[in-house]
């Protein structure tokens, strides 16, 4: 589902596929009809389990305040198909992405591609029409197969790899590291997260067979504890407070300025501590309203992270979470992270094809406060109480229904 898509399909007289096809010969076709335009940008590819959306935010940041101009292709949506491609930090224009589809018609693309086919090709149209200095693309899902490994990009980024996409990617660590890593290109730098050892194996056996130099979080740079943290990589450099928080992003912190650097980009110390200490994403552990705060994760290892945050910024309180999720995740195993610092649970039914009821997820819960109630009683439950900390978390879809209800 991609908001807004269907309205640009209509307006052209274009159709796509909405189902998921893994694989690269219809795009590659399609590229082809089109002139390539993904060979004209110079792009960093990212993929991995958790963190993407958080590291493209810093590099992206650290980018605009060193003056080079940045396009971006992000997935999922936060509201519609005009913030997953984005110019200068800017959601792209409706008179933008109409001309971009009118291209993808023209060039003979009628019923070639599937939905997240066609808007990668119509990111690539936009970015290669507005040529920004600097495009960071998002895998949708996997790597390997997903439609926007058709760049041969400047590096290759990895934040992380954790169990997430199972149907498609595979039941084991090793299995999804396979897919992540098949954004490794010859002669292209990656660098990588704070991985698991299998994924770590496989990272570095895919790398030394497709002939890409390799960095591992941790092993090759890494960021030091401290005040101020401290970045010890291909530069060493002190860094101020971050407005996004938690462990997990001075380590996305970290891998941006890596990948930055392994870019081979030309970027002044005072961009870097600007970028990185400013850099704010949506829903990463973002405070909406007075103790209220949302956050995007949605698998066990991201709700891992989630719960490692709220032990550092909000040490010994109790957490009453309010939870949807969608039914193709592992929702057992990611509301146990969260327990450690639950003080109650309350799950939603929210109307989003493909989400879990309510009343699923409470018989998955296994903590006795917990209860089931209806989306529409959701912005009272969150404005009572204001002494205990609350946060909505699970679905991004959900997230966003409820925004506008809180602020």
């Amino acid at each position: 589902m991609i908001p807004k898509l269907e309205e640009y399909k209509k307006r052209v007289s274009i159709i796509s596929d909405n189902e998921i096809k893994p694989g690269l010969a219809a795009i590659e076709h399609a590229m082809n009809l089109l002139g390539s335009p993904q060979k004209n940008l110079r792009a960093i590819h990212v993929a991995g389990t958790n963190g993407k959306g958080s590291t493209i935010c810093f590099m992206e940041s650290i980018l605009r305040e060193a003056g080079i101009s940045t396009g971006v292709f992000a997935s999922p949506s936060m509201i519609d198909i005009h913030d997953q491609i984005r110019i200068n930090g800017q959601n792209s224009t409706e008179e933008q992405l109409t001309t971009s589809f009118q291209i993808l018609k023209d060039a003979g693309l009628n019923g070639m591609l599937t939905d997240f086919e066609l808007l990668t090709a119509a990111a690539f149209v936009t970015f290669n029409r507005l040529q920004p200095d600097v495009v960071l693309i998002e895998s949708g899902m996997g790597g390997r197969f997903d439609s926007t490994n058709v760049l041969t990009p400047m590096v290759s980024v990895i934040p992380s790899i954790a169990r997430d996409h199972i149907g498609f990617l595979g039941d084991s660590i090793e299995e999804i590291a396979w897919h992540k890593t098949g954004i490794f290109k010859e002669g292209v730098p990656a660098v990588c997260g704070r991985i698991p050892v299998e994924a770590e194996k496989v990272a570095e056996k895919v790398a030394t067979e497709v002939g890409s130099p390799l960095v591992i979080y941790g092993q090759g740079f890494c960021m030091k504890e401290g005040n101020p943290e401290l970045f010890d990589g291909s530069q060493q450099l002190a860094l101020p407070n971050r407005k996004m928080k938690g462990p997990h992003q001075a380590i996305n912190a970290a891998v941006a300025i890596e990948s930055l650097l392994k870019a081979g980009l030309n970027l002044p110390i005072e961009a870097i501590q600007t970028g990185i200490a400013t850099a704010q994403l949506s829903y990463r552990f973002e405070e909406i309203a007075p103790g209220v705060f949302f956050d995007g994760a949605h698998n066990p290892a991201a709700a891992l992270m989630l719960r490692r945050t709220i032990q550092e910024q909000l040490p010994g309180e109790k957490i009453d979470f309010v939870i949807g999720m969608m039914a193709n995740k592992e929702i057992k195993e990611t509301l146990d992270e969260l327990i450690p610092v639950a003080n109650s649970f309350t799950f939603i039914n929210f109307n989003v094809p493909g989400a879990a009821t309510a009343q699923c997820l409470y018989d998955q819960c296994e903590f006795g406060n917990k209860m089931v109630i209806d989306i529409d009683c959701v912005s009272s439950l969150l404005t009572k109480d204001l002494g205990v900390k609350k946060i909505v978390s699970g679905s991004l879809y959900l997230l966003n229904s409820l925004r506008s209800h809180i602020i």
